[in-house]
């Protein structure tokens, strides 16, 4: 193991008993490939099954394992042709019995925070899917809530809106300018304090950096 993963492993275990205070279910992967294995062990067969945005994921391959398993209905919103079809797979991801996602940042002690441009994320984190599954890379961890929020807002985000072309300060210089442009992709602040009800969001812990 590199120092980076033996740092990584220590501080993940701390991060564990952090999000068991908060009711949070959580695991510890060394990699991308173990930690596809986890989630698909966590859904029984024939689950109903749909995701966020996550680049995590994507990148990672979880979303195509899950659709090439053939053991679930899959509500994919990257196959939508239309807005409107779009907006049909976000209505039935508060119906699901499991939502994939990832985080923008979480903080050593277990809060966990993302930002939004439309919202359909954090709502269906908070309220609707039976379960809720974050994989999160171990570069998004911060030492505290604070850092998680910046490394959010002035790391993830400018990232995320030159990934998609957006027409917002930050695309054009990198660098967030708390900016209330019309295509501005934080909009919604949330921040999780604790699982509720209890167990019902699993955090996957991963050894690897992944997503923005």
């Amino acid at each position: 193991m590199t120092p980076t993963e033996i740092r990584n492993e220590r501080l993940a275990k701390k991060i564990m008993k952090n999000l068991t205070r908060r009711h949070f279910e959580s695991y510890f992967c060394k990699n991308a490939a173990e930690a596809i294995h986890k989630v698909m062990q966590l859904m029984p067969q024939g689950s109903t099954v749909t995701w966020g945005g996550s680049m995590t994921l994507r990148d990672m391959g979880l979303t195509q394992a899950v659709k090439q398993s053939g053991h679930y209905t899959v509500y994919d919103r990257d196959e939508a042709t239309t807005p409107q079809a779009k907006r049909q797979c976000y209505l039935k991801a508060f119906d699901c019995d499991y939502y994939l996602t990832s985080v923008n940042a979480m903080s050593e002690d277990g809060v966990l925070v993302n930002v939004d441009g439309n919202g359909n994320r954090v709502a269906a984190i908070t309220w609707g899917p039976k379960r809720v599954i974050m994989v999160v890379g171990m570069n998004k961890v911060a030492a505290s809530v604070e850092a998680a929020l910046m490394r959010a807002r002035h790391t993830a985000a400018p990232i995320n809106t030159a990934r998609m072309q957006l027409d917002t300060p930050c695309t054009r210089d990198g660098a967030c300018h708390n900016c209330n442009a019309e295509h501005c992709i934080c909009n919604y602040v949330h921040f999780m304090r604790n699982s509720y009800p209890a167990g019902r969001h699993i955090v996957i812990l991963v050894n690897e950096p992944w997503g923005y």
